[in-house]
């Protein structure tokens, strides 16, 4: 059971993690083509990092290249490289329902990554072992799905065919499945990655997995399901039963997750989760000099991040999380009662703390003074809320006292 730490046994860890490294400082470590964070511009005064975990661990600036839940990785680190795995394990296990010891990860710079990842895996997955043309591998998803796997087709040389989705919910309906991939079928398409959305960026709408796989398998096509749950992933979870889009779905292979979003770690903190046996097909023999060679799209991060998602769930433990989630569903969920006693048009799903509400209800000048971010820059549609810690009762209603103080209540 994921269970919280207090802050003096959460130090004890990383200290201790830390210490299991082979640090640069006095130790006969000449290979390595870095060090410690520069002491002219990083200070390693005691007095400030001593009941500093994440600090010290950016200063000392351990490396967590490779993936180290599979056999080897790079023993110089393996003290916080074994903080890594705990988290990818809380991640699968804890969150997403995976079985004990059945998924591997890793702590990525982001959701775009660890979706690059996943689409990588499974163009290579293709080609390998079926001998696919890349002509023959489309991506599908939402028309909202995030713009990471529309990069991802453009780097990896595949097409990406976006699926319409209803006006009003803003999900996908079966009508714009069936039509998707009926079409892509007729262009000689046979293998197919899904990514599915554990809340979009702009909607927080949730994709309905049934209707990807009845429109699959009834043609009887090749397909691999990655989810995307960059922002839903810290979130949909604790604020739903529905568990159809997490590993307790067998056809779920892989999934992303945002620690810098709900979690809020640093910026540049994903993490991708793939079932075992699947990382193979992004191994990189060429990388012969890196201990267990590498399998990650990034090669090289910093050990600081995944330290900090560590430290984040350490904190709060499971029902920590879903206490955290709790506070924000019932701000959200006030939120939209307000919003409809003004009858103001948005866009919500209920298990989401995103609500997105119609540009016609609001000027250019009020989102800006509040910092709501459009669909669209040049000519916006829609304006997003998303309810998160910093978002208090008291700036949703100055919010509402100033957009919309000429709708009249009901």
């Amino acid at each position: 059971m994921w269970k919280k730490l207090n802050q003096s046994l959460i130090r004890e860890r990383v200290f201790g993690a830390l210490r299991k490294n082979r640090g640069f400082r006095g130790e006969n470590v000449l290979g390595l083509p870095a060090s410690f964070l520069d002491t002219k511009v990083f200070s390693p005064d005691h007095t400030l990092l001593d009941n500093a975990p994440f600090l010290s661990t950016m200063v000392e600036n351990p490396n967590h290249i490779g993936c180290h839940t599979l056999s080897q990785s790079e023993t110089y680190f393996e003290g916080t490289h074994a903080l890594e795995r705990e988290t990818i394990r809380i991640c699968a296990e804890e969150i997403m329902g995976a079985q004990e010891n059945s998924c591997d990860g890793y702590v990525a710079s982001g959701g775009t990554e660890a979706n690059l990842q996943a689409i990588w895996i499974y163009r290579n997955y293709f080609v390998q072992e079926f001998g696919a043309k890349h002509e023959e591998i489309a991506i599908i998803g939402s028309e909202h799905t995030h713009y990471s796997t529309a990069k991802a087709a453009n780097l990896l040389h595949l097409r990406w065919s976006p699926v319409e989705t209803s006006e009003e919910t803003m999900a996908i309906t079966q009508e714009g499945v069936e039509k998707t991939i009926g079409y892509l079928e007729k262009q000689g398409v046979r293998y197919f990655i899904v990514v599915a959305n554990m809340m979009t960026t702009m909607f927080g709408s949730v994709d309905n997995i049934d209707m990807y796989l009845d429109a699959l398998l009834k043609r009887n096509l090749s397909f691999k399901i990655h989810v995307d749950a960059a922002f839903g992933g810290f979130y949909f979870p604790f604020s739903s039963n529905d568990m159809q889009l997490t590993f307790n779905n067998p056809h779920v292979n892989s999934i992303t997750m945002d620690a810098h979003k709900m979690a809020q770690a640093p910026y540049g903190t994903g993490i991708f989760l793939i079932r075992k046996g699947w990382m193979q097909y992004a191994h990189t023999k060429e990388a012969s000099y890196v201990e267990g060679q590498d399998s990650t799209l990034i090669g090289s991060r910093s050990g600081a991040n995944a330290i900090a998602v560590w430290m984040i769930l350490m904190t709060y433990g499971k029902f920590g999380w879903h206490e955290k989630i709790f506070v924000l569903q019932k701000r959200t969920d006030w939120l939209c009662d307000k919003l409809n006693d003004r009858e103001i048009r948005y866009c919500r799903h209920p298990k989401s703390n995103i609500v997105t509400i119609d540009s016609s209800h609001l000027s250019r000048e009020v989102a800006a003074t509040f910092g709501l971010v459009p669909d669209n820059y040049n000519a916006p549609k829609w304006y997003k809320i998303v309810v998160m810690e910093h978002v208090e009762i008291e700036h949703l209603e100055r919010f509402l006292e100033n957009a919309f103080c000429e709708v009249a209540l009901p």
